[in-house]
């Protein structure tokens, strides 16, 4: 989790989808990853609880970014600046055996960045888009 300028916390983070497909026979499978940016308080709830592997559901807005790269190549991603986020973990999966319902968190004020923390953040310099 980082912090912006005005003290606004973030936590981005990768996901995969998965799409299988068959062609003449042959089963396919094509992975794309995106990065996913959480502000205000789902940015602290999915910096304490999501890990490596968690399944979850992402609703938000794409943004693109575009930077040159260590190599002076023009590079281009795009991420998901999120408004929803759902754990779709059962809460027993991490811990005990417990059946507990999904966690939601889809609240204005959990999840909206100010413009000017959109544009006062600076992602410390690297190449890869996520």
């Amino acid at each position: 989790m980082r912090y912006t300028p005005n003290g606004k916390p973030v936590t981005s983070f990768s996901i995969a989808t998965t799409n299988r497909y068959t062609v003449e026979g042959e089963q396919r499978e094509e992975t794309q990853w995106f990065r996913v940016s959480t502000w205000n308080r789902t940015a602290e709830v999915c910096n304490q609880y999501l890990s490596k592997g968690s399944k979850v559901y992402v609703e938000g807005r794409l943004q693109g970014r575009q930077w040159e790269g260590q190599d002076g190549v023009q590079r281009f991603s795009i991420e998901i600046n999120a408004d929803r986020v759902l754990f779709l973990d059962r809460p027993s999966d991490r811990t005990s055996n417990n059946e507990e319902p999904m966690v939601e968190f889809n609240r204005p004020d959990f999840n909206q960045p100010e413009a000017s923390d959109i544009s006062e953040f600076q992602e410390p310099g690297n190449d890869l888009p996520f």
